[in-house]
Protein backbone atom coordinates (compact mmCIF):
# COMPACT_ATOMS: atom_id res chain seq x y z
CA UNK A 1 0.00 0.00 0.00
CA UNK A 2 1.37 3.30 -0.91
CA UNK A 3 2.28 6.44 1.74
CA UNK A 4 -0.73 7.48 3.21
CA UNK A 5 1.45 10.45 4.89
CA UNK A 6 0.32 13.94 5.11
CA UNK A 7 1.95 16.23 2.27
CA UNK A 8 4.33 19.07 3.32
CA UNK A 9 2.63 22.76 3.03
CA UNK A 10 3.66 25.81 3.93
CA UNK A 11 2.33 27.29 6.95
CA UNK A 12 0.02 29.82 6.34
CA UNK A 13 0.01 33.11 8.40
CA UNK A 14 -2.02 32.66 12.37
CA UNK A 15 -4.02 35.72 11.40
CA UNK A 16 -6.48 33.50 9.28
CA UNK A 17 -9.07 32.74 11.95
CA UNK A 18 -11.73 29.98 11.85
CA UNK A 19 -15.21 31.19 11.27
CA UNK A 20 -17.35 30.91 13.95
CA UNK A 21 -19.97 27.53 13.01
CA UNK A 22 -23.22 29.34 13.08
CA UNK A 23 -22.61 32.31 11.25
CA UNK A 24 -24.42 31.21 8.08
CA UNK A 25 -23.26 32.58 4.65
CA UNK A 26 -26.16 34.38 2.98
CA UNK A 27 -26.22 31.61 -0.07
CA UNK A 28 -26.72 28.71 2.29
CA UNK A 29 -29.44 30.49 4.63
CA UNK A 30 -31.28 31.59 1.38
CA UNK A 31 -30.91 28.25 0.04
CA UNK A 32 -32.34 26.61 3.31
CA UNK A 33 -35.29 29.15 3.42
CA UNK A 34 -35.85 28.41 0.04
CA UNK A 35 -36.49 25.24 0.51
CA UNK A 36 -38.48 25.06 3.77
CA UNK A 37 -40.78 27.48 2.26
CA UNK A 38 -41.36 25.30 -0.81
CA UNK A 39 -42.11 22.42 1.06
CA UNK A 40 -44.35 24.86 3.56
CA UNK A 41 -46.16 26.38 0.56
CA UNK A 42 -47.05 22.37 -0.76
CA UNK A 43 -47.94 21.06 3.12
CA UNK A 44 -50.30 24.48 3.68
CA UNK A 45 -51.59 25.27 0.44
CA UNK A 46 -51.88 22.58 -2.29
CA UNK A 47 -54.61 20.44 -2.23
CA UNK A 48 -52.84 16.26 -3.07
CA UNK A 49 -54.28 16.58 -6.67
CA UNK A 50 -52.49 19.93 -6.69
CA UNK A 51 -49.34 18.74 -5.53
CA UNK A 52 -49.56 15.43 -7.57
CA UNK A 53 -49.32 17.56 -10.72
CA UNK A 54 -46.75 19.45 -9.47
CA UNK A 55 -44.71 16.49 -8.52
CA UNK A 56 -45.39 15.04 -11.92
CA UNK A 57 -44.15 18.83 -13.43
CA UNK A 58 -40.88 18.98 -10.99
CA UNK A 59 -39.87 15.85 -9.78
CA UNK A 60 -36.87 13.56 -12.09
CA UNK A 61 -38.37 11.03 -13.62
CA UNK A 62 -36.22 9.18 -16.10
CA UNK A 63 -38.85 7.59 -18.36
CA UNK A 64 -39.61 11.43 -19.83
CA UNK A 65 -36.38 10.90 -22.08
CA UNK A 66 -37.63 8.12 -23.56
CA UNK A 67 -40.71 7.40 -25.90
CA UNK A 68 -43.23 8.39 -22.85
CA UNK A 69 -41.60 11.72 -22.90
CA UNK A 70 -43.37 12.91 -25.90
CA UNK A 71 -46.81 11.31 -24.34
CA UNK A 72 -46.26 13.71 -20.81
CA UNK A 73 -48.81 16.82 -20.71
CA UNK A 74 -45.71 18.91 -20.46
CA UNK A 75 -42.44 17.56 -22.48
CA UNK A 76 -40.67 20.93 -21.77
CA UNK A 77 -40.80 20.19 -18.26
CA UNK A 78 -37.93 17.37 -19.35
CA UNK A 79 -35.44 20.69 -19.65
CA UNK A 80 -35.48 21.77 -15.99
CA UNK A 81 -36.56 18.49 -13.94
CA UNK A 82 -32.84 17.58 -13.77
CA UNK A 83 -32.61 20.62 -11.40
CA UNK A 84 -36.22 21.09 -10.60
CA UNK A 85 -36.56 17.90 -7.87
CA UNK A 86 -33.51 19.25 -5.51
CA UNK A 87 -36.17 22.00 -4.93
CA UNK A 88 -39.23 19.27 -3.48
CA UNK A 89 -38.64 16.90 -0.21
CA UNK A 90 -41.08 13.70 0.42
CA UNK A 91 -41.42 14.70 4.41
CA UNK A 92 -40.72 17.26 6.74
CA UNK A 93 -37.92 14.82 8.28
CA UNK A 94 -36.55 14.04 4.49
CA UNK A 95 -36.10 18.04 4.07
CA UNK A 96 -34.79 18.44 7.72
CA UNK A 97 -31.99 15.66 7.21
CA UNK A 98 -30.97 18.08 4.34
CA UNK A 99 -30.86 20.83 5.59
CA UNK A 100 -28.88 19.78 8.27
CA UNK A 101 -26.45 18.19 5.73
CA UNK A 102 -26.22 21.13 4.07
CA UNK A 103 -25.74 23.68 6.47
CA UNK A 104 -22.80 21.28 7.98
CA UNK A 105 -21.07 20.93 4.40
CA UNK A 106 -22.54 23.70 2.45
CA UNK A 107 -21.64 26.33 4.96
CA UNK A 108 -17.44 25.90 4.52
CA UNK A 109 -17.61 25.24 1.06
CA UNK A 110 -19.95 28.63 0.34
CA UNK A 111 -17.15 30.84 2.13
CA UNK A 112 -14.77 29.32 0.45
CA UNK A 113 -16.04 29.60 -3.20
CA UNK A 114 -18.84 32.70 -2.41
CA UNK A 115 -22.28 33.06 -3.19
CA UNK A 116 -22.25 33.09 -7.18
CA UNK A 117 -19.93 29.51 -7.05
CA UNK A 118 -21.52 28.02 -4.69
CA UNK A 119 -25.24 28.07 -6.41
CA UNK A 120 -23.27 26.74 -9.61
CA UNK A 121 -21.94 23.54 -7.80
CA UNK A 122 -25.53 22.69 -6.04
CA UNK A 123 -27.17 22.73 -9.48
CA UNK A 124 -24.03 21.37 -11.06
CA UNK A 125 -24.25 18.31 -8.36
CA UNK A 126 -27.95 18.51 -9.02
CA UNK A 127 -27.71 17.53 -12.48
CA UNK A 128 -24.83 14.93 -11.49
CA UNK A 129 -27.49 13.41 -9.26
CA UNK A 130 -29.97 13.29 -11.93
CA UNK A 131 -27.65 11.89 -14.75
CA UNK A 132 -26.82 9.11 -12.35
CA UNK A 133 -30.02 8.04 -11.32
CA UNK A 134 -31.46 7.97 -14.55
CA UNK A 135 -27.97 5.51 -15.98
CA UNK A 136 -29.02 3.75 -13.26
CA UNK A 137 -32.84 3.75 -13.88
CA UNK A 138 -33.74 4.78 -17.43
CA UNK A 139 -36.97 3.52 -17.79
CA UNK A 140 -38.38 4.23 -14.16
CA UNK A 141 -41.75 6.14 -13.90
CA UNK A 142 -40.96 6.84 -9.98
CA UNK A 143 -40.47 10.59 -9.60
CA UNK A 144 -37.03 11.44 -7.57
CA UNK A 145 -37.23 14.49 -5.02
CA UNK A 146 -34.67 15.82 -2.57
CA UNK A 147 -31.97 17.99 -2.47
CA UNK A 148 -30.02 14.96 -1.28
CA UNK A 149 -27.28 15.28 -4.72
CA UNK A 150 -27.11 18.96 -4.03
CA UNK A 151 -25.90 18.12 -0.41
CA UNK A 152 -23.93 15.27 -1.40
CA UNK A 153 -21.62 18.13 -3.55
CA UNK A 154 -21.22 20.20 -1.31
CA UNK A 155 -20.03 17.20 0.87
CA UNK A 156 -17.66 16.34 -1.70
CA UNK A 157 -15.95 19.68 -2.23
CA UNK A 158 -15.22 20.45 1.53
CA UNK A 159 -13.35 16.93 1.38
CA UNK A 160 -11.30 18.50 -1.00
CA UNK A 161 -10.13 21.04 1.70
CA UNK A 162 -11.31 20.10 5.05
CA UNK A 163 -8.95 17.29 5.26
CA UNK A 164 -5.75 19.18 4.33
CA UNK A 165 -3.60 19.62 7.50
CA UNK A 166 -3.31 23.36 7.36
CA UNK A 167 -7.35 23.45 7.05
CA UNK A 168 -7.19 22.28 11.28
CA UNK A 169 -7.69 25.78 12.94
CA UNK A 170 -5.97 26.50 16.35
CA UNK A 171 -9.18 25.89 18.28
CA UNK A 172 -12.35 24.08 17.15
CA UNK A 173 -13.23 23.75 13.90
CA UNK A 174 -11.61 23.83 10.85
CA UNK A 175 -9.95 26.83 8.14
CA UNK A 176 -12.10 27.04 4.94
CA UNK A 177 -9.46 29.42 3.46
CA UNK A 178 -6.43 26.86 3.79
CA UNK A 179 -4.89 25.12 0.58
CA UNK A 180 -6.99 22.50 -1.15
CA UNK A 181 -5.63 19.02 -1.89
CA UNK A 182 -5.62 18.01 -5.03
CA UNK A 183 -7.14 15.33 -6.18
CA UNK A 184 -4.13 12.52 -6.33
CA UNK A 185 -3.15 13.85 -2.69
CA UNK A 186 -7.07 13.39 -1.85
CA UNK A 187 -6.73 10.06 -1.98
CA UNK A 188 -3.80 9.32 -0.99
CA UNK A 189 -4.89 11.38 2.52
CA UNK A 190 -5.60 8.62 5.42
CA UNK A 191 -8.84 10.98 6.49
CA UNK A 192 -10.54 11.57 3.03
CA UNK A 193 -10.33 7.86 1.83
CA UNK A 194 -11.81 6.42 5.26
CA UNK A 195 -14.59 9.07 4.88
CA UNK A 196 -14.85 8.24 1.13
CA UNK A 197 -14.91 4.19 1.90
CA UNK A 198 -17.42 5.35 4.80
CA UNK A 199 -19.60 7.09 3.01
CA UNK A 200 -19.68 5.26 -0.18
CA UNK A 201 -20.51 1.74 1.98
CA UNK A 202 -23.03 3.56 3.49
CA UNK A 203 -25.09 4.60 0.30
CA UNK A 204 -24.30 1.38 -1.03
CA UNK A 205 -26.55 -0.04 2.04
CA UNK A 206 -29.16 2.51 1.73
CA UNK A 207 -29.67 1.51 -1.96
CA UNK A 208 -29.74 -2.20 -1.49
CA UNK A 209 -32.24 -2.02 1.63
CA UNK A 210 -29.55 -3.14 4.66
CA UNK A 211 -29.93 0.22 6.43
CA UNK A 212 -32.81 2.80 6.33
CA UNK A 213 -32.50 6.36 7.43
CA UNK A 214 -35.49 6.87 10.50
CA UNK A 215 -38.50 8.52 9.16
CA UNK A 216 -37.55 8.16 5.58
CA UNK A 217 -40.98 6.43 3.86
CA UNK A 218 -39.61 6.15 -0.17
CA UNK A 219 -36.62 4.43 -1.32
CA UNK A 220 -32.81 5.82 -1.30
CA UNK A 221 -31.95 7.51 -5.00
CA UNK A 222 -28.69 6.62 -3.66
CA UNK A 223 -27.07 6.23 -7.50
CA UNK A 224 -27.95 10.12 -7.41
CA UNK A 225 -26.15 10.86 -4.06
CA UNK A 226 -23.14 9.04 -5.81
CA UNK A 227 -23.69 11.40 -8.35
CA UNK A 228 -23.87 14.74 -6.57
CA UNK A 229 -20.32 13.69 -4.43
CA UNK A 230 -18.81 12.92 -7.79
CA UNK A 231 -19.60 16.12 -8.52
CA UNK A 232 -17.99 17.77 -5.83
CA UNK A 233 -14.99 16.01 -5.63
CA UNK A 234 -14.14 15.69 -9.30
CA UNK A 235 -15.69 19.22 -10.18
CA UNK A 236 -14.14 21.16 -7.69
CA UNK A 237 -11.65 22.99 -9.26
CA UNK A 238 -14.21 24.41 -11.76
CA UNK A 239 -15.68 26.51 -8.39
CA UNK A 240 -12.80 27.22 -7.02
CA UNK A 241 -11.96 30.79 -6.68
CA UNK A 242 -8.73 31.99 -8.21
CA UNK A 243 -7.15 33.71 -5.05
CA UNK A 244 -7.54 30.59 -2.92
CA UNK A 245 -4.20 28.39 -2.23
CA UNK A 246 -4.62 25.38 -4.34
CA UNK A 247 -1.77 22.78 -4.68
CA UNK A 248 -0.68 21.83 -7.47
Amino acid sequence: MSDLSEPDYPELPASSPTEPVFNLPKAVSALALTLVAVHAVRELFLSAAADTKLILLFAFIPAMYGPAGATAPVPEAAFWMPVSYGLLHGSWVHLGVNVVWMLAFGTPVARRFGAVRFLALTVFATACGALAHYLANPDAFIPMIGASAAVSGHMGAAMRFVFNPLARGTGRGFRHDGPALSLAESFTNRQFVIFFAVWMVMNVAFGIGAAAIPGADAAIAWQAHIGGFAAGILGFSLFERKNNAISA
